[in-house]
């Protein structure tokens, strides 16, 4: 069977033919619509799949945000356009036609990545660190997403109480320093406006304050990491996302980790599937389910 898979983030949708090896047969990729509007939104979903539903038989939606009951609740609506209620499966399939599922893409991610270390681990947890900082946790090998769907949120975890105020109302959290939109938004001087790509060139070049900027969000990082390993104890903590798999990141983050006590270390890798999680876990997900 085909799968038609979905990313919806905070900066670019994404959707691809995915076959039940998981073979990518086709992708697309629209920015995602600064329009507060949720028609803005579907009209993006439209143009985005139109070329590619006739093929598929199912569709598999990760998207970032809380996912309940097939609608999309905004926890951060910056960054998704000020989105806070949307019908993500209802809408897809009034435009396809098709058996439609929905789930965080973090945590879709995770999925994705449990599944290609290959039974090395069966506690293990995922976070991608992009636009936000959202997380996945499987435990014992099976995916955790919680009765309300906001299990493993944990950019939205306290890192700063004194810090900016993030965008889903709380202060300090791990999203609003260590995302690339947290990054930007601390830049200042000759840096402020830029946004965490130029911020990391002009780190490679020297820049003294873009390289500490990025030593900032790999620490925030880094001490999240402590914690989840505290209350998980996970063996195994993946990183992906824009930022997160960004050249020279996760060794950052790894010499932060290593000053933290033993206890609290934990392997540490790059994300198996890269930018591509999120769809390739919609789409095991979408195999795994009972009721197409």
């Amino acid at each position: 069977m085909i799968t038609l898979a979905i990313d919806i983030g905070g900066t670019k949708l994404a959707a691809a033919l995915v076959d039940d090896a998981l073979n990518l047969l086709e992708r697309r990729e629209l920015p995602t619509p600064a329009s507060k509007m949720p028609d803005a939104l579907r009209a993006a979903l439209q143009t985005l799949v139109e070329p590619l539903f006739p093929r598929a038989t199912r569709v598999a939606i990760a998207s970032t945000g809380i996912i309940r009951d097939g609608v999309l609740l905004a926890i951060n609506p910056h960054n998704l356009g000020g989105l806070l209620h949307f019908p993500l499966t209802e809408t897809l399939r009034e435009i396809t036609g098709l058996p439609t599922l929905a789930v965080n893409d973090a945590q879709a991610a995770a999925w994705a990545e449990y599944q290609a270390l290959q039974g090395d681990y069966r506690d293990m947890v995922f976070l991608t660190v992009s636009t936000g900082v959202g997380g996945g946790v499987v435990n014992n090998g099976e995916l955790i997403t919680g009765s309300g769907g906001l299990a493993g949120h944990l950019g939205h975890t306290l890192a700063d109480p004194d810090g900016p105020l993030c965008g889903c109302g709380r202060r300090g959290c791990v999203e609003a320093i260590a995302s690339g939109r947290g990054i930007a938004a601390a830049a200042q001087g000759e840096l402020a406006g830029c946004d965490a790509r130029t911020i990391f060139t002009r780190a490679g070049q020297g820049d003294e304050q873009a390289s500490g900027l990025i030593h900032r969000s790999a620490q925030t990082l880094a001490r999240l990491i402590a914690d989840v390993k505290a209350t998980t104890d996970c063996q195994c903590v993946v990183i992906g996302g824009s930022v997160g798999l960004a050249e020279g990141y996760l060794a950052l983050v790894e010499t932060y980790l290593a000053q933290e006590p033993a206890v609290y270390q934990v392997t540490l890798q790059s994300a198996h599937y890269r930018h591509n999680a999120g769809l390739f876990g919609a789409a095991l997900l979408a195999q795994g389910e009972q009721s197409w």
